[in-house]
């Protein structure tokens, strides 16, 4: 017996022979179904539109529209396509039946009909009917499910890109801090010659003869060819071998001069014979100390226009890294260009003690979501890093092998485990210590990677790990 809470279901009966109507009627809810019976193909139409029935039982034979017309234009209106139609016809050919199913039919009950077959018949399509709405409720919540978990996975590498970047920060800064300070120097020391030299050096330049004239500029046209690839070292070993030419032609403070001789780049014995006479001046060392003063404003401005570019490359790394789309599209990019931009943003961790090794040959440009690259490259190096203790060679080595672009990443810290290496692109795996690792990062890795069509492989033996990535050139890859 139905409760009121049970949904009894309502079955629309088409047929326009009355005692058929009141006959199918009355068995249907005899057994507990809401029956609407109706004489015509038009009012079964209008009907099923105003409030479609769970199940429809049809009759072909009818004027004015018979029941392959009215099955047609229920199949054509999306309100009511959905609604399983059984024909009920006296009509038995092979053909009669052939085209009940073509206009969309889903069974075939010939007259007269068996009470038990029509309820068997009734209740088999209600159940498929009630199952393929469940099926179609489910699929709806599944493809919900896997697009939430995609946002979910989207900001789940978005946040572990983010960690990355946080555990960089202080070397960032320390990275900006550095041109900062020698922009800063350099300019209090253009700022110092305006406000306390400038003057004195119009007065010199202003008593300076023709001789004297053509000395000056003989210095700074050394200058302007000066070398500046010496080591520290070698300009040791020059200053020794200026010191003791000065010494030997008698000039006083040959220690002082010397320093000033290989800063202005007159570093050549020749170079100081011509130089001597108006060396051993008073006349000749106040040119002398112009030509450095000037020169120290060349060698500020160059150091500020270093400095500066060095900044705007961090920053730029640093706006470049954290840029993120959650629907970004895939591009066309260079691959390189990228990895350069993570290894300028670990330029400050490498100092600590890891070599970085480059081998790169050229390859054409990929596509690829480069943001989420970003996010395989700063995981790869955090973990080199870590496994090598931040003592070690870290080896970059980019090619092209047929139709893909293979990075290799290679670092020389203990290695893997053998008996973890199929464990560690497992979500929440890690080893290292509680609070260190979320066990998510190559988990990651892998998922970016399966998304670009490609693979990571693993080869691991002490002091020697290398990740390997394939990278299709060409992927067909979706928005």
């Amino acid at each position: 017996m139905m409760t009121q809470e049970t949904h009894k279901p309502n079955i629309l009966v088409v047929d326009d022979t009355s005692a058929n109507l009141r006959l199918l009627a009355e068995i249907l809810q005899n057994h507990g179904y809401e029956v609407r019976p109706v004489p015509n193909g038009k009012f079964a139409l209008r009907a099923a539109q105003g409030l479609p029935p769970d199940l429809i039982l049809l009759d072909i034979m009818m004027p004015e529209m018979d029941g392959y017309e009215v099955c047609r234009q229920l199949k054509a209106d999306t309100k009511t396509q959905h609604i399983p139609v059984i024909f009920i016809s006296a009509l038995h050919e092979v053909i009669d039946k052939v085209q009940a199913f073509a206009v969309g039919g889903v069974d075939y009950i010939t007259k007269p009909f068996q009470v038990e077959e029509i309820l068997s018949r009734v209740n088999t399509h209600l159940e498929l009917a009630t199952l393929q709405k469940t099926l179609i409720e489910k699929n709806a919540t599944l493809s919900a499910t896997v697009e939430t978990l995609q946002v979910t996975q989207n900001q789940l590498i978005q946040t572990e890109k983010m960690a990355a970047l946080g555990q960089l920060i202080a070397g960032i800064a320390h990275e900006i801090n550095t041109p900062m300070g020698a922009i800063c120097s350099s300019i209090e020391n253009i700022a110092d010659f305006f406000d306390s030299q400038f003057l004195d050096l119009l007065e010199l330049l202003r008593n300076l003869g023709e001789n004297n004239y053509t000395f000056l500029e003989q210095i700074l046209l050394k200058n302007q060819q000066k070398d500046e690839s010496l080591s520290t070292r070698e300009k040791r070993q020059i200053k020794k071998n200026l010191i003791s030419k000065l010494e030997t032609n008698n000039v006083l403070d040959a220690d002082t001069i010397a320093d000033t001789l290989v800063d202005l780049g007159i570093i050549e014995i020749p170079q100081i014979n011509d130089l001597l006479l108006h060396i051993k001046t008073d006349e000749g060392r106040n040119i002398l100390n112009l030509a450095y003063r000037i020169s120290t404003l060349k060698v500020s401005s160059k150091t500020i226009i270093t400095a500066t570019e060095r900044a705007a490359k961090i920053v730029f790394a640093l706006k470049s890294y954290s840029r993120w789309e959650l629907n970004d599209a895939p591009v066309t990019a260079n691959i390189v260009e990228y990895l350069e931009t993570v290894l300028t943003l670990y330029r400050n961790e490498f100092k600590r003690g890891i070599e970085v090794v480059k081998n790169y040959t050229d390859i054409p440009d990929i596509i690829c979501y480069p943001d989420q690259l970003n996010q395989v490259w700063t995981n790869l190096i955090s973990n080199a890093i870590h496994a090598m203790n931040n003592q070690g060679t870290l080896t970059f080595d980019i090619g092209q092998e047929n139709s893909e672009v293979k990075v290799s990443i290679t670092d020389t810290g203990l290695g893997i485990d053998p008996s973890i290496k199929d464990k560690i692109f497992e979500p929440f795996f890690t080893t290292k210590p509680r609070g260190e690792g979320t066990g998510l990062g190559l988990d990651i890795i892998k998922k970016i990677i399966d998304k670009h069509q490609g693979r990571i492989e693993l080869n691991s033996v002490p002091h020697c790990t290398t990740f390997t990535i394939y990278l299709p050139i060409n992927a067909k890859l979706s928005s």
